[in-house]
């Protein structure tokens, strides 16, 4: 990545606005979806401890537990997408002791990719187990006869809700994995 001279190269330049473009659309995308679930999930936490409440049991617990290590994974893929854009402007610098070098940078390249697929998996240990607990009371004996006397068996609109805020998840980790193996792809060209 350094160059000797004062103006970097003009191929250092596009890697460099590469990982400006990529840094910053993967940061907006994973901290907008990021927003979205967080509220979500913590809405659900917050509804699901009324009394009476469908949501209190083990498996839709752990759940919501996943997704939250999910999305604290993903602070971290957000964390990372920022730092591609400013090692983007460090590699513009006219200065090329103020450049990385292209061992540090392909080693935060690969922790981006680490980070997003551990997020990947964990959001979707979490999805698992809430859609399990889910479809188990949908068509558990009691469901058909108690459904209508039995209001903790109707599956609600918050239970829908947890379930698109760990796709979310999922989809943020994806453009941070996306943007991490298209400058990794740019980088070792």
């Amino acid at each position: 990545m350094s160059q000797n001279s004062e103006t970097p190269s003009s191929n250092l330049r596009v890697i460099a606005q590469n990982f400006r473009l990529a840094g910053w659309i993967s940061f907006w995308i994973q901290l907008v979806l990021g927003v979205i679930s967080g509220i979500i999930v913590l809405l659900f936490a917050i509804f699901s401890q009324r009394s009476g409440s469908p949501n209190n049991n083990p498996g839709t617990g752990f759940g919501v537990f996943l997704a939250i290590c999910g999305l604290v994974v993903l602070g971290a893929g957000i964390y990372l997408a920022y730092r591609y854009t400013r090692i983007g402007k460090q590699l513009d610098s006219s200065n090329p002791t103020n450049r990385p070098r292209k061992l540090e940078t392909l080693q935060v390249l690969r922790l981006g990719l680490w980070v997003n697929l551990a997020g990947i998996l964990v959001t979707l240990l979490g999805a698992q187990a809430i859609v399990g607990t889910l479809v188990a009371r949908s068509i558990s004996p009691q469901a058909v006869t108690t459904q209508l006397f039995d209001p903790t068996r109707i599956i609600s609109g918050l239970d829908m809700l947890v379930v698109q805020a760990n796709t979310n998840t999922v989809s943020a980790h994806f453009s941070g994995l996306v943007a991490s193996l298209f400058l990794l792809n740019r980088i070792t060209k």
